[in-house]
């Protein structure tokens, strides 16, 4: 997940897999929803972060639900 490898519209698709797979507090699906909404270097380097810390499995869960979309 590099900087040029995720647009907005999965920005926010990732969120709400996130939302159904951590819940609506999970700092990383508010902070994916923000990036999505805004654009914002700053708040997609903070989401990506974020996302890189997950535990493996719910990264894979996340992107297997974004995937099949």
């Amino acid at each position: 997940m590099d900087d040029g490898a995720i647009d907005r519209e999965a920005m926010g698709k990732m969120a709400k897999a996130l939302v159904f797979i951590k819940g609506a507090n999970d700092p990383t699906a508010i902070a994916l929803k923000l990036a999505s909404d805004t654009g914002k270097p700053a708040d997609i380097k903070k989401a990506r972060a974020l996302f890189i810390k997950l535990k493996p499995s719910e990264r894979k869960g996340a992107m297997a639900m974004v995937s099949d979309d």
